[in-house]
């Protein structure tokens, strides 16, 4: 499996980005060709050191980075990440890798 995490940072208007996010952006992302799973952050994002200017975090699961390299080449990934500007002010990290078990 791999994993595409996003890490949004914290919005200029968080009720506006979460209407956003669960509105437009969450249906777009599911469409993501080869997408196995979407998981989302609930609640604050918290550190052992205190607050960590996150507001969200999304975990998108896919079979390998080969399929996450070519969802986001996609039509659909070209739609998912063209929507990032209409809702993510604060800005956002986006990493990705495979993963094993241990």
């Amino acid at each position: 499996m791999a994993q595409l995490v996003v890490i949004y940072k914290t919005p200029k208007d968080s009720a506006a980005f979460d209407k956003h996010y669960a509105d437009t952006h969450i249906p777009l992302a599911k469409k993501l060709p080869g997408l196995r799973k979407y998981q989302v952050s609930q609640g604050p994002v918290a550190s052992p050191a205190g607050p960590t200017g996150v507001h969200l975090i999304a975990t998108l699961s896919f079979d390998n980075t080969a399929a996450i390299q070519a969802a986001f080449g996609s039509p659909e990934g070209q739609a998912a990440v063209g929507d990032l500007p209409n809702f993510a002010t604060g800005g956002a990290d986006v990493v990705f890798y495979d993963t094993k078990e241990v």
